[in-house]
């Protein structure tokens, strides 16, 4: 059962003001999961003296516990380790697309302990606003431990005079709305906004797939292409907040031509919908689609291949362009691998630039709620201020 709101500590209502070395701290436990302190001084080049002031103010704040005891090294020297209290605090996170919310609570190591999903009433901000305010209170009924909110929604996104802004939202019809500020006054806790992408994008790096490594690519597949960019363990935004814009690489000169009047690029080819538009059947969906290509239909094989040869193409360009430890895929319209795996692989090859090795590339089971999810870590990286 939840601990309802009258159960929790006061203490536990509010996120304390860490210094910079304890919110280091909390970050290496939190993506690498339980250390003992020698590995946590060692890992953040500070003394044994340093890390235990900073240990007993994090334990004091009730985020941070001593935990098992175990054998490490080559000493055979039992070593204490600490760990997260990942249920000490509560984070919410909301995915807005075109026509609905989805609504996620994590806790403090980004696990989804509920879900809500309901229809959009109005795009118009306020209306919007108004929705998300009422979600964050029928969860913080069950959650009173709550300190954060992040919102991901399709867009580009910028700081503006020392101001965060959606600049623009396509699917949302939104422009120059300030987002975050507004719901943060709203909501009465600090909350964050980012393109959808690049929340995934962070949650893959500290939580997923692409935990541990300092530089990741994300490319998501589905409605549409995303790029997510990690460099040196930061998340690469762009001057205008429109880094990783490769949806209209060129693939094919004499392929079919995009919404914005670009033939044969990856828009053209590899969206769902892009799949679904090659096969010219009135009334059929993308479901419908995979369906006919694993039953052999020609060409829905023919459609798959397409968009496979432009998945590789871009694997490929990225590879050249980044050199990233590891390539995460992500999405509902993945399955684009399945049915043209070796396209795939086989572009990635042509792509690769002289003596740039294949790059580890990992498929990630995707449910939608994993796009609400990156807002709360986008909540999470809001209070350790990264």
């Amino acid at each position: 059962m939840s601990r309802t709101q009258s159960e929790v500590p006061s203490s536990a209502m509010e996120w304390p003001a860490l210094a910079d070395a304890e919110r280091g701290v909390l970050r290496e436990l939190l993506i690498h999961g339980p250390l003992p302190r020698a590995e946590i001084a060692r890992r953040l080049g500070v003394s044994r003296a340093s890390l235990t002031r900073v240990t007993r103010a994090l334990m004091d704040h009730g985020l941070v516990a001593e935990g098992d005891v175990e054998l490490r090294g080559a000493t055979g020297r039992p070593s204490e380790l600490l760990v997260v209290r990942h249920d000490a605090r509560h984070f919410l996170g909301v995915k807005l697309t075109g026509d609905t919310v989805y609504a996620v609570v994590t806790d403090l190591g980004a696990r989804i302990v509920a879900t809500h999903e309901e229809p959009i009433g109005s795009r118009e901000p306020d209306a919007v606003i108004d929705q998300i305010a009422a979600i964050h209170v029928r969860f913080a009924e069950a959650y009173g431990t709550i300190v954060a909110c992040g919102v991901a929604l399709a867009g580009d996104l910028a700081v503006m005079d020392g101001r965060q802004i959606v600049a623009s939202s396509a699917f949302l019809g939104w422009k120059d709305v300030y987002l975050a500020e507004r719901l943060t006054d709203r909501l009465g806790i600090p909350t964050g906004a980012e393109n959808d992408v690049r929340a995934l994008t962070a949650t893959e790096h500290w939580f997923g797939a692409g935990a541990g490594c300092s530089s990741l690519a994300l490319i998501t597949v589905g409605a549409g292409v995303g790029f997510g960019f990690v460099v040196d363990n930061r998340l690469v935004t762009g001057h205008h907040g429109r880094a990783g814009r490769l949806d209209h690489l060129p693939v094919d000169t004499a392929g079919p031509v995009c919404g914005s009047g670009h033939r044969g690029c990856v828009s053209a080819l590899l969206p769902n919908q892009a799949i679904v538009d090659a096969l010219r059947i009135p009334g059929l969906d993308f479901a419908g689609v995979v369906e006919l290509a694993r039953d052999g239909h020609a060409g829905a094989r023919r459609a798959f291949i397409d968009a496979g040869q432009a998945l590789g193409v871009l694997i490929g360009t990225v590879a050249n362009a980044l050199d990233p430890e590891k390539i995460v895929l992500a999405g509902d319209g993945l399955v684009v691998m399945e049915l043209a795996g070796r396209e795939v692989h086989a572009m990635i090859e042509r792509a690769l630039a002289p003596g740039v090795p294949a790059p580890a590339v990992d498929v990630q089971p995707f449910e939608f709620d994993e796009w609400a999810r990156g807002g709360a870590v986008l909540g999470i990286r809001t209070m350790l201020r990264f």
